[in-house]
């Protein structure tokens, strides 16, 4: 028996009573975005979901192939239709058993997903107001840089932000330097330089990071570097944005007294939907 909001069931009733993704955070996930049924970016999702299974030891099943993945996440998709543009998840958790340490290292695996409203990325041009989170620190460490379920810091973060009025977060690394923000990666826009955290700071290693850094050497007379950025450097930045594979690219139009422009966000996000357009 389990005790479940004040009522004695039985363990059976509840599928969270021995799931280690909800006991101890012990999974990793990613989440994709689906347009006309190809996974955008599949190979760099996948390749990153392999690595964090290796990082945290899982065991990565035979047939976890990339074809396997998509089929997964497409049948999901197909079945609700929304594959022509839906935002899927795909959760990998080590299997029930144990308590820190686990009986095996085998896994299952949870897909669901959404549907969205647009096959290309855009952004709104009504204002977007961040301030830094400083009640906790992202660490400089290899796990901080892949997905695993334990976002706690995230969540209070989420909701600093909603009782502060404010659009988003910008996180700290324990070094106090600027690193992400609550959902997305981070770029700064100085004169004619293109800067954003390298991974080693404890920043997520993003999929539209990855595209992001890759699409600005195409911009004529923009410098691109990998460099780590202090909150005093904010207030001198011409532009912010946020990216994630979901959004796309989010402008950040005000942090504190200071407003932005969205120039490089307007010519990179134009270029991302040239791709999506061709998929």
């Amino acid at each position: 028996m389990i005790n479940f909001n004040g009522t004695l069931v039985t363990q059976d009733s509840n599928i969270l009573t021995q799931n280690r993704g909800f006991l101890y955070g012990d999974a990793v996930f990613e989440t994709v975005k689906i347009v006309n049924s190809k996974v955008l970016y599949l190979e760099d999702h996948y390749f990153r979901l392999m690595a964090s299974m290796r990082v945290v030891r899982m065991e990565i099943p035979m047939n976890f192939t990339m074809e396997y993945l998509e089929e997964q996440l497409l049948s999901l998709t197909d079945k609700l239709s929304i594959s022509q543009s839906a935002r899927a998840r795909i959760t990998v958790f080590r299997n029930d058993g144990g308590y820190y340490l686990p009986i095996d290292n085998t896994v299952s695996f949870l897909v669901h997903a959404t549907a969205l409203e647009s096959v290309v990325y855009s952004f709104d041009k009504k204002e977007y107001e961040v301030d830094l989170y400083k009640d906790f620190y992202i660490t400089k460490q290899l796990l901080s840089s892949i997905k695993t379920t334990n976002r706690i810091l995230n969540v209070a973060a989420s909701i600093f932000a909603n009782e502060n009025a404010l659009d988003n977060c910008l996180l700290l690394n324990d070094a106090k330097n600027v690193v992400e923000a609550i959902q997305g990666n981070i770029f700064m826009v100085i004169g004619n330089k293109l800067i954003t955290p390298p991974v080693s700071e404890g920043c997520l290693n993003g999929v539209m990071r990855k595209q992001v850094l890759k699409l600005a050497k195409t911009i004529a007379d923009l410098e691109v570097e990998e460099a780590v950025i202090s909150p005093f450097e904010l207030q001198k930045a011409d532009e912010l944005f946020i990216t994630n594979v979901i959004k796309g690219i989010q402008p950040i139009t005000k942090y504190r007294k200071k407003t932005f422009q969205s120039k490089i966000a307007q010519q990179l996000i134009t270029k991302m939907n040239e791709i999506v357009s061709s998929t």
